[in-house]
């Protein structure tokens, strides 16, 4: 659907929390089709990306924290 006054399409603004919710369930696997593609639509792909690479960054820290954390006693 398109404004009258600007002729863009309405977007549902993206959100840092809808793109960290969406990244999470992918981690998970764990994520309908139907939400998912309801999801994908309404994020900016950066956003995603970044979001995916800070979500690995913390994901390898804490493994790593845990291991020296085992190890160490």
């Amino acid at each position: 659907m398109t404004t009258p006054a600007t002729g863009k399409a309405d977007e549902a603004p993206t959100s840092a929390l809808r793109s960290i919710k969406l990244v999470a369930w992918s981690f998970l696997g764990i994520r309908s089709k139907r939400a998912y593609q309801d999801d994908l639509s309404k994020v900016n792909p950066m956003h995603v990306v970044a979001v995916g690479l800070v979500g690995v960054l913390l994901l390898v820290v804490g493994l790593i924290t845990l291991v020296h954390w085992v190890v160490a006693k």
